[in-house]
């Protein structure tokens, strides 16, 4: 108090900014499933209702954009439904945080030359760059994934690392991160990849809070190898392998030695390993036990057998070695592949 007046203290509150909500620019590629699109949007959207149910969240949150990367606004999925895209990419002219290309066409490979020159320039603009199943073919084909380590779809690694030999792809994981650069496998492997997303951004809370209101894990147990198959015996029709594959079925749990597969055969041991590793890529004791691995699956999924018995019945010894093999070619011990992948129907009562 000063001269017999009372000072007036003024408490001026502190007003925040309000944050400005990440654009996430997906794009649909023509052809399509609507799970690669649906899935991931519904992380984001799950996300933003998450965010803004908490007080004092200021603003945070996303903003989604379907672009189309062709001179149409409406792309065809492979369910015959139509995905109606307010831009095309040539008109986004906001800053885009997280854009994500969803699927790939090979005609557009061939046509759509514009769209990768594109995705060429606006990669060093924008925060974060993904794909969604083989969408990583787009990012290859405009050069941004040169150098880096990349995922894509099980059943077209093969074809992609053929094309991209710049690339290290590794197929395993649901989805991987190089840089600023986010890839991921099969198509649920978008809802995987962007729950990662949301964490990265907001916190395992807020992620977490999306899972659970779209009935989700946060991270799905194992690897993409166990939807994949270890072999592609279709391609092997014309090899030893080929003509190997109906014998070797019916004596899987009988000694399968390179020196008996040569002898039936009717070839030395030298040549036929040395055929068999130029036709398949593997060596013969790979290949027998990758075939055992493929035909225990099976049983795990469509029957109740006991798994020691199974490993008797695929030649795997016992339930330590089934593990083994299992663990080394599915990345997942035999109990929890059952688990994940036995017929649906058997657990309804």
């Amino acid at each position: 108090m000063r001269h017999g007046r009372k000072e007036l203290l003024l408490v001026c509150p502190i007003i925040m900014a309000k944050e400005k909500k990440k654009l996430i620019v997906v794009i649909p590629m023509p052809g399509i499933f609507l799970l690669d699109i649906a899935g991931p949007c519904d992380v984001f959207m799950a996300a933003e209702r998450a965010l803004s149910e908490k007080p004092g969240h200021g603003g945070a949150g996303y903003e989604l954009l379907l672009a189309s990367p062709v001179d149409a606004k409406k792309i065809m999925t492979r369910s015959g439904l139509a995905i109606d895209c307010p831009v095309l990419v040539s008109e986004i002219s906001r800053p885009i945080d997280t854009l994500i290309v969803a699927g790939f066409s090979r005609m557009e490979m061939q046509s759509g030359h514009a769209f990768f020159q594109w995705l060429k320039q606006i990669y060093p603009k924008v925060r974060r760059i993904g794909s969604i199943c083989i969408g990583t073919f787009a990012l290859a084909e405009a050069g941004i994934l040169d150098g880096k380590q990349a995922t894509t779809h099980w059943e077209c690694s093969q074809e992609f690392q053929l094309r991209y030999p710049a690339v290290r792809v590794d197929t395993n994981p649901f989805y991987t991160r190089d840089c600023n650069i986010y890839s991921s496998g099969g198509v649920a492997s978008g809802i995987d990849l962007a729950l990662a997303l949301v964490e990265e951004d907001f916190g395992r809370d807020v992620a977490l809070s999306a899972a659970r209101k779209l009935v989700l894990p946060l991270k799905r147990p194992g690897y993409q190898s166990q939807f994949g198959t270890l072999l592609q015996v279709h391609s092997l029709e014309n090899s030893i392998a080929g003509k190997l594959h109906p014998w070797l079925i019916r004596h899987l749990g009988e000694d399968l030695s390179v020196e008996r597969l040569a002898d039936h055969s009717h070839m030395s041991v030298r040549h036929f390993s040395r055929v068999f590793l130029r036709e398949t890529g593997l060596t013969p004791a790979k290949f027998v036990e990758k075939l055992r691995v493929e035909v225990a699956r099976k049983f795990l999924e469509d029957s109740d057998l006991p798994i020691d018995q199974i490993a008797a019945k695929c030649g795997l010894g016992g339930l330590v070695s089934m593990r083994r093999s299992f663990l080394r070619n599915m990345m997942v011990s035999p109990s929890d592949y059952r688990r994940s992948f036995r017929t649906s129907l058997q657990d309804i009562v």
